[in-house]
């Protein structure tokens, strides 16, 4: 079975001055570092940003690695992103994630892929019930449905796209600490902070 992956890179941030995309960890803008990670898990690849701006930045970076598609909603939300990027997946099932988790495991991605098969979404919960929705895999369809139905609602957050989908299949991190045991799939770069762990992280990695 053929997947697809949504990367959502459209969000802006002041922390950091520039699109979190193509801030550089290492030797690399962070959406490369999601896109290595995912190259055998997925075949296609779609990066979604909100401005042409957006689009013709990230086009020097990414050349042929992924298709970039401007988001159709004006709204800055990420619910808006993924459903541009459901919307236009040319397969059945779609991973949707950040361009700010450059951790992000490949064997995580694939068993929420193939968790997803005959179910509405895939999405991680921690036992005290928390969610990752921008680390999960969802029926690509149903979820284009779902999150247009929220948008046209005023929902702005993702639960509102989850909220209205049948048959989730939640996926408990304690099970996924048996393929990433400190989690570090799911670890985020909102501030400097983060990126200096980051950067220690990467070290720590390769050793």
């Amino acid at each position: 079975m053929k997947y697809s992956a949504v990367i959502l890179a459209g969000g802006s941030s002041d922390k950091f001055g520039q699109n979190k995309a193509l801030l550089y960890l290492e030797d690399k803008p962070l959406v490369l570092h999601v896109l290595d990670k995912i190259s055998e898990v997925v075949e296609e690849k779609m990066v979604v940003v909100k401005t042409k701006e957006q689009e013709n930045q990230l086009r020097k970076t990414l050349k042929t690695r992924a298709e970039i598609i401007v988001d159709e909603y004006e709204v800055q939300t990420p619910l808006a992103g993924a459903y541009t990027g459901f919307k236009h997946a040319k397969n059945e099932y779609a991973l949707l994630l950040s361009c700010d988790m450059p951790f992000i495991s490949s064997d995580v991605a694939r068993l929420l892929l193939e968790c997803c098969v005959n179910v509405s979404a895939a999405i991680s919960r921690s036992p005290e019930g928390s969610i990752e929705p921008l680390q999960a895999a969802f029926h690509a369809k149903s979820a284009a449905k779902a999150a247009q139905t929220a948008l046209e609602h005023g929902e702005l957050e993702m639960t509102g796209m989850i909220v209205s989908m049948r048959n989730v299949r939640y996926i408990s991190t304690l099970v996924l600490r048996q393929l990433d045991p400190k989690l570090y799939t799911f670890f985020k770069i909102n501030g400097q902070i983060d990126l200096k762990r980051a950067e220690s992280l990467v070290k720590t990695l390769k050793t």
